[in-house]
């Protein structure tokens, strides 16, 4: 890197991007809404709100509920989630997508760079992911849900911005959802979908994408046109 080379901002949202979480996330919600004697809502629906805040999410999958028990059903959401995680035992039922790793690991090693987090998770839930991957202290900044306001409200782009100095046109956010794409714009970032999570290409281009990616083969070179663009 030179002088006069920018510092430049990767981040990465974390469910339906990096980890592959569906089967622990429909398996909380499950148990969540059993726990009010609810029926759980249809798989789409659920992977649809993926990477929104558990207090937003929760009426929009629930809406002829109350605040009450949306309440009542983020705790026992949070509940089940951490206790099978416990009972999975070592059995990982959030993997890391193909390729994600050696992404990331790339990434990581270029000096002009700066590689951060930006999730719907806990700080909780996150620590243990990252742990779990071997992936702790590894990134320049970690944005969760604790701390902000629920994606695509900017708050956690910013932050990272803050935290890294670096410039908004100098960042890129990758992600999933329409949601992510929303934020990264909302904060001035430049935004490239991804197909192997929640929502398709058709949202995350009606979302403002500049580009979408079908494996994590195509990144690096993604990276390189949006920031040429």
């Amino acid at each position: 890197m030179t002088e006069t080379s920018p510092l430049r901002l990767v981040i990465f949202d974390v469910d339906g991007t990096l980890i592959d979480s569906q089967a622990h996330i429909m398996a909380a919600m499950t148990h969540a809404f059993a726990a009010l004697d609810q029926p759980c809502p249809p798989r789409e629906a659920v992977l649809s709100v993926v990477g929104l805040s558990l207090p937003v999410l929760m009426p929009r999958l629930a809406p002829d509920l109350d605040a009450a028990d949306h309440a009542a059903l983020v705790e026992a959401y949070k509940n089940s989630f951490a206790d099978i995680r416990v009972k999975s035992a070592g059995v990982e039922m959030s993997p890391l997508f193909p390729g994600a790793r050696a992404a990331v690991d790339g990434l990581l090693a270029r000096e002009e760079l700066l590689v951060g987090l930006a999730t719907g998770k806990s700080r909780r839930g996150l620590n243990h992911l990252l742990n779990a991957h071997g992936l702790a202290g590894r990134f320049a900044t970690e944005q969760v849900a604790d701390h902000h306001p629920s994606k695509p409200h900017p708050s956690m782009l910013l932050t990272a911005l803050e935290e890294t100095g670096c410039e908004a046109a100098h960042g890129v956010m990758i992600g999933d959802t329409s949601f992510d794409m929303e934020m990264g714009r909302a904060a001035g970032f430049r935004t490239i979908g991804v197909t192997w999570g929640y929502h398709p290409r058709s949202a995350l281009e009606v979302a403002g994408a500049d580009l979408v990616i079908d494996e994590y083969g195509a990144l690096d070179a993604a990276l390189e046109r949006v920031w040429e663009a």
